[in-house]
């Protein structure tokens, strides 16, 4: 690293036991469970699939979270006055783009976490200071419904991008 300048930082870095053995090593030693890392936006995780097996989990970042639903909000804030089309646009292409980043294998709960956050502040925003409104939940969930997408995963696990079925054809034609 030093032949690029570049230095690790002391308190951002350590050294954790992670993997398909880390669970079993810890136990031995008699220590608890494999600790989780914050990497590249998401924290990442030992665990078990359903069939028992090792698998990696991966959440979105708290931070990360937090961070994007307060500039949502300050920006709703700000575009609260413009119609309600232009600001639908705004937020699907804001959540569409944040989606397709976070939108892997073992995330779906904070998927939906996500979107339910951005609802509660689209209301916050629409229904304005005054003592009289006419937004109600079930206008914004129509307006939700047209505007918003539902979260899915869009990041399958790698060996599923390869499972490619031929459907009778020959790979080698």
């Amino acid at each position: 690293m030093s032949g690029f300048s570049l230095e690790l930082h002391p308190e951002k870095t350590r050294l954790v036991e992670f993997g398909r053995f880390a669970a079993e090593n810890r136990q031995a030693q008699g220590l608890g469970k494999p600790e989780a890392f914050d990497f590249l936006g998401f924290t990442h995780m030992c665990s078990r699939c359903r069939r028992g097996r090792f698998q990696v989990q991966r959440h979105t970042s708290r931070k990360r979270m937090a961070a994007k639903l307060k500039q949502i909000r300050e920006e709703l804030m700000k575009r609260r006055h413009a119609s309600i089309p232009a600001q639908g646009k705004w937020l699907r292409s804001v959540v569409q783009g944040f989606f397709q980043y976070v939108a892997v294998s073992t995330n779906s709960r904070r998927l939906r976490q996500f979107l339910k956050e951005v609802h509660r502040a689209w209301m916050h925003a629409l229904r304005r200071p005054s003592q009289t409104h006419r937004m109600t939940w079930k206008r914004l969930y129509r307006l939700t419904d047209r505007w918003l997408p539902k979260p899915r995963i869009l990041h399958p696990w790698p060996h599923d991008h390869f499972n490619a079925r031929l459907r009778g054809r020959s790979p080698v034609r």
